[in-house]
Protein backbone atom coordinates (compact mmCIF):
# COMPACT_ATOMS: atom_id res chain seq x y z
CA UNK A 1 0.00 0.00 0.00
CA UNK A 2 1.23 3.30 -0.84
CA UNK A 3 0.21 6.65 0.67
CA UNK A 4 0.81 10.15 -0.98
CA UNK A 5 1.98 12.80 1.02
CA UNK A 6 2.01 16.29 0.59
CA UNK A 7 4.13 18.67 2.15
CA UNK A 8 2.58 21.45 3.60
CA UNK A 9 3.96 24.70 1.61
CA UNK A 10 5.39 27.61 3.50
CA UNK A 11 2.89 30.00 2.47
CA UNK A 12 -0.08 28.01 4.46
CA UNK A 13 2.46 28.37 7.59
CA UNK A 14 2.60 31.91 7.07
CA UNK A 15 -1.39 32.95 6.72
CA UNK A 16 -1.91 33.31 10.45
CA UNK A 17 0.89 34.99 11.45
CA UNK A 18 0.22 37.47 8.42
CA UNK A 19 -3.08 38.05 9.78
CA UNK A 20 -2.22 38.83 13.43
CA UNK A 21 0.55 41.12 12.15
CA UNK A 22 -1.96 43.13 9.73
CA UNK A 23 -4.31 43.53 13.09
CA UNK A 24 -1.65 44.39 15.33
CA UNK A 25 -0.72 46.67 12.68
CA UNK A 26 -4.41 47.99 12.36
CA UNK A 27 -4.39 48.85 16.05
CA UNK A 28 -1.24 50.62 16.12
CA UNK A 29 -2.29 52.85 13.29
CA UNK A 30 -5.44 53.87 15.45
CA UNK A 31 -3.58 54.01 18.62
CA UNK A 32 -1.29 56.58 16.67
CA UNK A 33 -3.66 58.80 14.57
CA UNK A 34 -6.95 57.77 16.07
CA UNK A 35 -9.71 60.03 17.14
CA UNK A 36 -8.44 59.80 21.11
CA UNK A 37 -5.34 58.78 19.89
CA UNK A 38 -1.59 60.25 20.79
CA UNK A 39 -1.50 62.76 17.86
CA UNK A 40 -4.95 64.13 18.59
CA UNK A 41 -4.00 64.60 22.30
CA UNK A 42 -1.80 67.60 21.95
CA UNK A 43 -5.24 68.83 20.13
CA UNK A 44 -7.42 68.34 22.66
CA UNK A 45 -5.02 69.34 25.72
CA UNK A 46 -4.94 72.95 23.46
CA UNK A 47 -8.94 72.81 23.48
CA UNK A 48 -9.21 71.95 27.20
CA UNK A 49 -6.45 75.15 27.75
CA UNK A 50 -9.25 77.42 25.31
CA UNK A 51 -11.85 76.12 27.30
CA UNK A 52 -10.48 76.91 30.98
CA UNK A 53 -9.42 80.39 29.97
CA UNK A 54 -12.89 80.87 28.78
CA UNK A 55 -14.51 79.44 32.13
CA UNK A 56 -11.99 81.82 34.30
CA UNK A 57 -13.27 84.51 32.07
CA UNK A 58 -16.80 84.01 32.55
CA UNK A 59 -16.18 82.98 36.42
CA UNK A 60 -14.77 86.72 36.87
CA UNK A 61 -17.73 88.20 34.62
CA UNK A 62 -20.41 86.23 37.32
CA UNK A 63 -18.62 88.06 40.04
CA UNK A 64 -18.38 91.11 38.45
CA UNK A 65 -21.91 90.87 38.39
CA UNK A 66 -22.79 89.80 41.41
CA UNK A 67 -21.20 92.19 43.36
CA UNK A 68 -23.81 94.69 41.34
CA UNK A 69 -26.87 92.74 42.53
CA UNK A 70 -25.23 93.16 45.69
CA UNK A 71 -25.18 97.26 45.53
CA UNK A 72 -29.02 96.59 44.72
CA UNK A 73 -29.81 94.43 47.45
CA UNK A 74 -32.31 96.36 49.95
CA UNK A 75 -29.58 96.32 53.22
CA UNK A 76 -27.42 97.98 50.94
CA UNK A 77 -28.85 99.78 47.90
CA UNK A 78 -26.61 102.83 47.31
CA UNK A 79 -27.99 105.19 45.94
CA UNK A 80 -26.11 106.19 42.71
CA UNK A 81 -26.15 102.62 41.70
CA UNK A 82 -30.29 102.82 41.97
CA UNK A 83 -29.94 106.24 39.70
CA UNK A 84 -28.16 105.19 37.17
CA UNK A 85 -30.36 102.05 37.17
CA UNK A 86 -33.30 103.86 37.05
CA UNK A 87 -32.12 106.16 34.68
CA UNK A 88 -31.68 103.45 32.21
CA UNK A 89 -34.61 101.45 32.54
CA UNK A 90 -36.84 105.32 32.40
CA UNK A 91 -34.50 106.24 29.46
CA UNK A 92 -34.27 109.70 31.45
CA UNK A 93 -31.96 112.46 31.10
CA UNK A 94 -31.45 115.91 32.61
CA UNK A 95 -30.27 118.92 30.77
CA UNK A 96 -26.73 118.85 31.58
CA UNK A 97 -26.03 115.22 30.99
CA UNK A 98 -24.11 114.25 27.85
CA UNK A 99 -25.43 110.44 26.54
CA UNK A 100 -22.91 108.31 24.54
CA UNK A 101 -24.56 105.70 22.41
CA UNK A 102 -22.80 102.62 21.75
Amino acid sequence: MRTIQTKRSRLIRLIIPTISAAVLAYFAVHVQTGDYGLTSKAELERRLNVKRAELASVERERIALAQRVELLSPGTLERDMLDERARWALNFLTEDEIVILR
